[in-house]
């Protein structure tokens, strides 16, 4: 045996380097036996399905589980050229029901892979997957459903033959046929909801869904059930969401679903009022927000009232802000957001939030940030806008000593607004004016004055030379007499 007769030393870094080295190597060569075995596994499942009789439903079962990884789902998409999907689709088209079963639970693991050639390779499937989403059992459709939602965004191929294949109507039939089956409903909207976020969705499949039932099947079982869950309501409302988006804004009016939409944002809007704080609840109220504040915008002035149905939902829209501004200050923007949609061109909608004392505590958001306090400020902007009556009544809630907090931000945006709104309320009444220069506010706009933004220089002296100066001169007259 060779030894060696002279020991070459190493350090003990240069050991430990090497002693790492041999790890990484061995844990490299373990990761290669793995996979070679994995491989070596799913492909005689293959074969055994190929060959096997009785013992299918077994293989296929474990085939099922086996796909759940993604070297076994590369491995079946490598086989596939060698009708490994054309024995799969075979299993799923044919006669017996626990083998078409576990064929479709086979294609729904497969369509959860993070790599994109799975779902092409999937298409052989689809057309008799949308076949069975007439079918009896509904918890096969409901599989078929969800495959076809998870393919849908990973290969543009899928999703143009898909709708060739007449998705739409398949799926406005299946929640005509399920509506009272609320799991399928569920699957039913989420593939929808998949198809609706495509980038073409525009273009290419928003007018095919307008014109067929699915909006008026959707407004139809938006109401939750209490004892299935939220979850049906919350996906069918991210739909009305992605068509509210669009330009197609007047279909879903002529639809009823502003009425509807709104309706059900006040039955959760007096929940969160009694501190009903469920798991889940703001998952149905974000995307209502959403469709709500897009739909306005195409909701004629005049017709407001009526399409929205009830001028209390400016109730349900403050809850939200109070409720979720500081566990979740985005959904409580949204509210704000919805509120400033809903009073910029609505007398009755600015009247409705002084009649029920909503404004003090409109007023006390003003000091949050994460965007709240300039929706706010831009409500508050639409009811002074309105009425004279109303700035006094702005004024008397407290609104003018808020406006020197916010003349005195950072956020240029936000002094902007501000001075906009004190130009509102000192325009008018006289007594605002005066009240204004008691609280020192002078003071700030001259401060303003100095400010590098040439936009509010302009609107400070503006309000200083055409109504503060010239009250400030009159206070200090009376003051000299006395």
């Amino acid at each position: 045996m060779w030894r060696l007769t002279r020991l070459r030393h190493k350090n003990g870094k240069q050991i430990a380097s090497c002693s790492e080295e041999m790890r990484v190597k061995r844990r490299e060569n373990e990761k290669g036996l793995f996979i070679l075995h994995t491989l070596f596994r799913d492909m005689l499942l293959l074969h055994k399905l190929q060959h096997s009789g009785p013992e299918r439903e077994t293989h296929l079962k474990a085939l099922s589980k086996a796909l759940r990884d993604s070297s076994a789902q590369l491995t079946f998409v490598k086989y596939a050229s060698e009708n490994s999907m054309h024995l799969l689709v075979s299993f799923l088209t044919g006669s017996n029901t626990q083998c078409r079963l576990h064929a479709i639970r086979c294609l729904h693991e497969l369509s959860h892979s993070p790599h994109p050639s799975v779902a092409p390779t999937c298409l052989p499937a689809t057309s008799y997957l949308l076949t069975y989403l007439s079918g009896q059992s509904t918890k096969f459709t409901e599989l078929c459903l969800y495959t076809l939602g998870n393919l849908i965004p990973d290969s543009d191929v899928v999703k143009e033959k898909l709708l060739a294949q007449g998705i739409i109507p398949a799926l406005a039939s299946c929640i005509e046929n399920q509506r009272h089956h609320l799991a399928v409903v569920e699957a039913a909207s989420f593939t929808l909801s998949q198809l609706l976020q495509a980038k073409d969705a525009a273009e290419t499949i928003m007018s095919k869904v307008l014109v067929s039932t699915l909006p008026s099947q959707l407004l139809s079982v938006l109401t939750p059930d209490p004892q299935f869950g939220l979850a049906p309501a919350i996906e069918c409302a991210w739909c009305l969401h992605y068509m509210a988006c669009s330009q197609n804004g007047k279909e879903l009016l002529a639809c009823g679903a502003l009425s509807k939409c709104s309706s059900l944002l006040w039955s959760l809007g007096c929940a969160v009022r009694e501190g009903n704080q469920d798991e889940g609840l703001e998952l149905l109220v974000c995307p209502l927000l959403r469709c709500v504040g897009n739909l306005l915008s195409f909701c004629p002035a005049n017709s407001l009232t009526d399409q929205v149905g009830d001028v209390k939902l400016v109730v349900a829209l403050s809850a939200f802000v109070q409720a979720y501004i500081h566990s979740r200050p985005a959904l409580a923007r949204e509210s704000a957001w919805v509120l400033n949609n809903l009073t910029a061109h609505s007398t009755d909608f600015c009247s409705a939030l002084l009649t029920h004392n909503l404004v003090p505590a409109l007023i006390q958001s003003l000091a949050f940030s994460e965007g709240i306090n300039t929706m706010i400020l831009r409500v508050l902007a639409n009811i002074a806008n309105k009425k004279k009556e109303f700035c006094v009544e702005l004024v008397q809630q407290g609104l003018l000593s808020s406006l020197c907090a916010t003349l005195k931000m950072a956020d240029a945006e936000m002094v902007t607004l501000s001075l906009e709104v004190l130009f509102m309320l000192v325009s008018s009444s006289p007594q605002v004016t005066e009240e204004f220069v008691r609280l020192n506010g002078v003071s700030l706009l001259e401060a303003i004055q100095y400010n590098s933004e040439g936009e509010m220089r302009r609107r400070a002296a503006y309000l200083l030379e055409h109504h503060l100066l010239f009250s400030e001169l009159q206070q200090i007259e009376i003051v000299s007499m006395c």
